[in-house]
This record gives structure tokens, C-alpha cells and sequence, in this order.
């Protein structure tokens, strides 16, 4: 079975970078799909950005260029690089994954194991 735990989150200043952490265990082989969501309060769950267990990644148009996921095969962690932060950044942040093959995209209705969540509050 699949636990996933996340940390690193806290508040910032607008500008400011974070590296939020997810501990993984479970994962047994390499066809899986891990991603980084967030919810806001009074909003949807989205998604930001997936990888695969072979550094495969995608990423929503919204933190391009800002934002890098990655994941340390050794360490059994997955990583969120957050730089240039901006107040809409504010939001629970949530790593998950799906044992699937394939392209992996960070669409909320195909993950089935979820952390926690860790707070990320940038301020203004």
C-alpha cells in the first residue's frame, strides 16, 4: 500500500522560493504516476505537475517556467520546486499517486493515494 507525506510548506513573501517534499513508500515498481495539486480555499483541487518514475514531466501552463518537479528514485521523495511565488500561490499543496503507465499528467480524477497536504501562504 501506498503512504505519501508531504512537508516543506510555510509562509513566504511574494518573490520568495520553496521546496515542498513528499516522502513516498510503498511503490513497489516503476509504473506509477506521482503529481502535485493544490486547493485554495473556496476552490477546486487542481493540478500542477506529474512525473513518472523515469523523470518524465508535465506541467500546467500556470507555474511553467516557475515551478519543477522531480523525483529522487534513491530517496523514495518527491520534490516541488516552487520559485517566483505570487500571493495566487496560497494553498494547500497535496502530492498523490496511481500505479499507471504511460504519460503521466497531473489531472486530479486519475489519482487514487494522497497525502496529507502542507500549507504554502505567500503573502503580498
Amino acid at each position: 500500500q501506498v503512504h505519501l507525506e508531504e512537508s516543506g510548506g510555510e509562509s513566504v513573501p511574494a518573490g520568495g522560493a520553496l521546496r515542498l517534499s513528499c516522502a513516498a513508500s510503498g511503490i513497489t515498481d516503476s509504473s506509477y504516476c506521482l503529481g502535485w495539486f493544490r486547493q485554495a480555499p473556496g476552490r477546486k483541487r487542481e493540478g500542477i505537475a506529474a512525473t513518472d518514475t523515469d523523470g518524465g514531466t508535465s506541467y500546467v501552463d500556470s507555474v511553467k517556467g516557475r515551478f519543477t518537479i522531480s523525483l529522487d528514485n534513491a530517496k523514495n521523495t518527491l520534490y516541488l520546486q516552487m520559485n517566483n511565488l505570487k500571493p495566487e500561490d496560497t494553498a494547500i499543496y497535496y502530492c498523490a499517486a496511481v500505479h499507471a503507465g504511460g504519460y503521466c499528467q497531473p489531472r486530479v480524477s486519475e489519482y487514487d493515494t494522497w497525502g496529507q497536504g502542507t500549507q504554502v501562504t505567500v503573502s503580498s
